[in-house]
């Protein structure tokens, strides 16, 4: 299914497990892709032969508005555009009240918000400008509905990246651009299962499965849906 063809989507947090598998799912599915992260690129011999293509942008903070304007505007100039941007980059922390500090609270909304929104006004004039075919997809987290002990900073931040998403929505809607978020719950990733042995990985959802709904979000058969918030949860 080439649902993507000849779209240029932005993949942000895209050396993490869930954006590298997202930003090969969407390249397999026709669009040209471009990866955002914080830290080193891959090794090009890493990438797979979808991504072969892409427009890699490393080392950048995206708690940093301009190093977010630098980064989108590195891809429109590649590209001679942009259509879609999906907000993978972010954080997590475990930590209850009574033992944490709250400097985990500030490092969890810039981590989770700041890097979405900063991205999200970089790429806004490419995405009005995109003639209707515009997308933002965030990710939020089940865990923001209703946290639980140890969440709270992290509950918190993940609450107003879905927050954002629904005013965005809202001030998006008459200029050609959705905005929705994908709430997983756990992700089946090698760190995951590292911090959680004894869990049964089989009822996570799997990177792949977070990034199906991301590229039929992206696709023009999902042109009627925006502000959505939706779970992914698999059998959490």
């Amino acid at each position: 299914m080439n649902h993507l063809q000849g779209k240029i989507v932005a993949v942000t947090g895209a050396f993490g497990a869930l954006g590298f598998v997202t930003a090969r799912v969407l390249a397999a599915r026709g669009a040209q892709v471009a990866l955002i992260g914080r830290g080193a690129a891959p090794a090009s011999a890493a990438l797979p032969a979808e991504l072969a293509q892409a427009c890699v942008v490393d080392r950048v903070d995206l708690t940093d508005p301009r190093a977010a304007q630098d980064a989108i505007a590195t891809i429109t100039s590649r590209f001679n555009g942009l259509h879609a941007l999906v907000n993978i980059a972010g954080a997590f922390r475990w930590e209850t009240v009574s033992d944490g500090s709250a400097d985990s609270w500030d490092r969890m909304f810039s981590a989770n918000v700041k890097t979405t929104l900063n991205a999200s006004k970089a790429a806004l004039a490419h995405l009005t400008a995109a003639g209707g075919s515009g997308r933002i997809v965030n990710i939020g987290a089940m865990a923001a509905l209703k946290a639980g002990a140890g969440m709270g900073a992290y509950a918190a931040s993940k609450s107003a990246v879905m927050r954002l998403t629904e005013a965005l929505a809202e001030e998006l809607k008459d200029k050609g651009v959705t905005v929705n978020a994908i709430l997983p719950s756990i992700i089946d990733t090698p760190q995951n299962r590292a911090d959680m042995p004894n869990a049964d990985f089989s009822r996570w959802a799997t990177p792949e499965q977070i990034a199906n709904v991301i590229a039929f979000l992206l696709s023009p058969e999902a042109q009627g849906i925006t502000g959505a918030l939706v779970p992914v949860a698999a059998r959490v």
